[in-house]
Parts: structure tokens; C-alpha cells; sequence
């Protein structure tokens, strides 16, 4: 299974994005959405589950929920839960003791993937418009048959 993992699109969704989401089974939207049709878009390549950034204040973005967790069904070896979150400093648990497989953030913009306790913990970067000298990004998280998750940033050409 392929889940494309992207950020801080802050309402733009460059062109690039979509060609490198082609083929992902899932889309997880980190937050910072901005604007409702950034979601229609990514809806179109694949069912999308999102979240609010510090950003999505009013309007459909501001009805996303503040995080999530999202159950990917990998028989024989048990399911994986997937924690959803904007910023990585408002997490108020442990990931290991609550049995999460990853936990994917955003909001640094700042494209990198770590595993800590046995947790990975991601973020693709942000797609939306440049920040700083930041490099435009989506992440590709790939759980292998084992169960195995193999993260990969994804820079797009800009």
C-alpha cells in the first residue's frame, strides 16, 4: 500500500503535486490546507484524510478535525495506526505506549523522517507556496507486505 503524505499547501496546489501522487492508495493531508479545493483535487487521485493546521481557522478548513488516526488493515500482521497531527509540539501522548506505527506532522515545513521507540515519526515538508530556503516537498509512505514502512521524500522541480 502507497499513502502520499503532504503539508502546508496553505491553499496552493502547484501542478507538480499531482503527477507525483499518482498511483497512492490514500492521501494524508497534514494540515495547513487553506482552502476546501486543494482537498477536491487530491479527492480526485485518491480518498483523502485531513486534518487542521494553525491556518484552517474558519470555513470548511476550520471543521477538519485537530488530529486523527487512521487504521491500515494489513493481515496477516496485524493492523497499523497511523497518528495525524499538525505540529509535532502539541503532542499530548506516546506514541509507542499507544501503539502507533507512525506519527506524520507538518507545519515546520521542513521535509525529514525519524524512528524513535519503534515509531516513525515524518514530515513530508510542505508543498504550498516556498518558505524561506525550504525545498517543495510530499512525502510517500510505503507499507511493505510485512508490514514494513519504508518513508521517501519526494522533491518536486519548481
Amino acid at each position: 500500500m502507497k499513502l502520499g503524505i503532504i503539508s502546508d499547501t496553505h491553499g496552493l496546489l502547484r501542478p507538480e503535486v499531482l503527477p507525483a501522487l499518482r498511483g497512492v492508495d490514500r492521501i494524508l493531508h497534514l494540515g495547513d490546507v487553506g482552502r476546501p479545493p486543494v482537498l477536491e483535487a487530491l479527492e480526485k487521485i485518491a480518498p483523502v484524510t485531513a486534518i487542521r493546521g494553525n491556518v484552517d481557522r474558519e470555513g470548511a478548513c476550520g471543521k477538519l478535525p485537530e488530529t486523527d488516526v487512521v487504521l491500515i488493515e494489513n493481515p496477516p500482521h496485524g493492523s497499523l495506526y497511523i497518528y495525524m497531527l499538525h505540529d509535532l509540539k502539541t503532542l499530548h501522548l506516546d506514541p509507542a505506549a499507544a501503539k502507533f506505527t507512525a506519527v506524520l506532522h507538518g507545519h515546520t515545513h521542513v521535509p525529514n523522517f525519524v524512528t524513535k521507540k519503534g515509531v516513525l515519526y515524518f514530515n513530508p515538508g510542505s508543498c504550498g507556496p516556498r518558505r524561506f530556503d525550504l525545498p517543495v516537498t510530499i512525502g510517500i509512505l510505503t507499507i511493505e507486505s510485512d508490514g514494513h514502512l519504508k518513508p521517501q521524500i519526494v522533491h518536486l522541480a519548481v
